[in-house]
């Protein structure tokens, strides 16, 4: 409960009694681990993992772990030492798919994504576990929709509603990816279901409900409707462990806070949002909102140099042209088709 609310640190106390309690139970290193990650304590994080590995404990979770502090440390060779893994146990070998899937489009290789992306899917409904496959399919589906890919992105978060249409879950994705699309309609009717559904589910009205409200505020061209529905999202539920993926969670919220102040013109409280998301590298991992982030704080200082004067806006210009800088280095081998990176380059020519 502590971890799904956002409260780390309370939470560590408690797994590592449990830890005390019950040594040979891998249940305790499998949350602690994911608890240091949040908590950006890398260290502790494989120390937790070598003290598993000690008593002959093995999870997938583990290995997760593991990629994510490769992943955090650009360590590709123990990346893929842990993808091999993956691809030894039938049972697993989706979670290592769609982690890879998930590192690829977080350098803009959507094509390379969208392949390991199907073979994840197709991997999880071979090992009977459907609703797995429609988890990622609907986090394709996001990324479709914020990459500028709207009709890709309808497409697949329709597709994984087929697999797992009960999954609480895989609704709450797909109501987010609609609204990203711009599909009111489904994302509505979503939305709907969800609420009466899980009217007492603390993760459902403080995340993804007002995400997807949020959503739909501003494809109306309301960002104060957005930030309003936002509130709903406490900073440390905001911030806490979404348990049916791989990561801690995207932070979603966060994004879309980001994007409300970007739309409302106001740059500092947008930069504030997205670098967020760029300090708890450990709860986003390779999630592609850790590499939007960038862009999303080039784009924020760059509206402070509009709406600034003197050295004041060239200090905002400056730290906006590093900020692309940064986003089109780590998209340097993107797939060239995409529309936010085309977007980027325009916007990036016109700041200089």
């Amino acid at each position: 409960m502590y971890s799904e609310q956002g409260q780390h640190e309370k939470a560590e106390s408690s797994y590592r009694e449990l830890l005390r309690l019950d040594p040979d139970n891998v249940i305790p290193y499998n949350s602690l681990t994911n608890t240091y990650l949040a908590l950006q304590r890398f260290d502790e994080a494989r120390r937790t993992i070598q003290q598993a590995r000690a008593r002959n404990l093995e999870s997938d979770l583990l290995h997760n772990a593991l990629y994510a502090l490769a992943f955090l440390t650009s360590d590709s060779p123990a990346m893929a030492e842990q993808e091999r893994w993956f691809a030894s146990q039938p049972d697993y070998e989706n979670e290592g798919l769609s982690l890879a899937s998930d590192t690829e489009s977080y350098s803009g290789r959507l094509g390379k994504a969208r392949e390991l992306s199907q073979r994840s899917v197709d991997s999880a409904i071979h090992a009977d576990n459907k609703e797995a496959g429609a988890i990622w399919q609907e986090n394709a589906a996001l990324r479709e929709a914020t990459f500028g890919n709207a009709e890709e992105a309808k497409r697949a978060a329709a597709e994984a509603l087929k697999l797992a249409p009960q999954s609480e879950g895989v609704k709450g994705e797909a109501g987010l990816a609609f609204a990203m699309a711009g599909d009111a309609a489904r994302a509505e009717s979503l939305a709907r279901d969800l609420d009466q559904r899980f009217p007492l589910d603390t993760q459902m009205q403080s995340l993804w409900l007002p995400g997807i409200q949020a959503l739909l505020a501003l494809d109306r061209k309301n960002p104060a409707g957005a930030l309003n529905a936002l509130q709903a999202a406490a900073p440390s539920v905001e911030l806490g462990s979404i348990e049916f993926v791989n990561n801690g969670s995207c932070l979603y919220s966060t994004y879309i806070r980001g994007e409300a102040y970007l739309a409302a013109g106001k740059g500092k409280e947008a930069g504030d949002e997205f670098q967020k998301i760029l300090d708890h590298s450990g709860i986003v991992w390779n999630c592609w909102t850790g590499a939007l982030a960038r862009l999303g704080v080039a784009r924020a200082n760059a509206l402070q140099a509009r709406i600034s004067e003197g050295a004041d806006a060239e200090a905002a210009r400056v730290r906006s042209l590093a900020a692309y800088q940064d986003f089109l280095a780590l998209w340097k081998d993107a797939d060239p088709d995409i529309p936010i990176l085309n977007e980027a380059k325009a916007e990036y020519a016109k700041l200089q």
